[in-house]
């Protein structure tokens, strides 16, 4: 999944906490291959995205700093891990 894609995901989803693993092409042709850089908690609230990466630290990102962040970087599979951080969605 691209970093758009996922933004949009999870912004269809906000206040629910989904993880996923960060991967990194590295390489061409032959020598090409992916990087696993370590599972991301990502939540959408309101026009932010937290971020909790490998070492537990937590960012709230724009989505313009959140494209800036993980631009070059795709997604694996992405599962929501049954956090409810903003009850919001659910009412709106």
């Amino acid at each position: 999944m691209t970093p758009a894609e996922l933004l949009s995901f999870l912004t269809a989803r906000g206040g629910q906490e989904h993880r996923a693993t960060a991967l990194l092409h590295v390489g061409r042709g032959k020598k090409a291959r992916v990087q696993e850089l370590g599972e991301y908690r990502l939540t959408v609230r309101g026009e932010g995205v937290q971020a909790v990466g490998p070492s537990g630290q937590m960012r709230t990102l724009s989505p313009g700093e959140f494209m800036a962040v993980f631009g070059s970087y795709r997604f694996g599979p992405v599962a929501a891990t049954g956090a409810m951080t903003d009850l919001g969605p659910l009412f709106g």
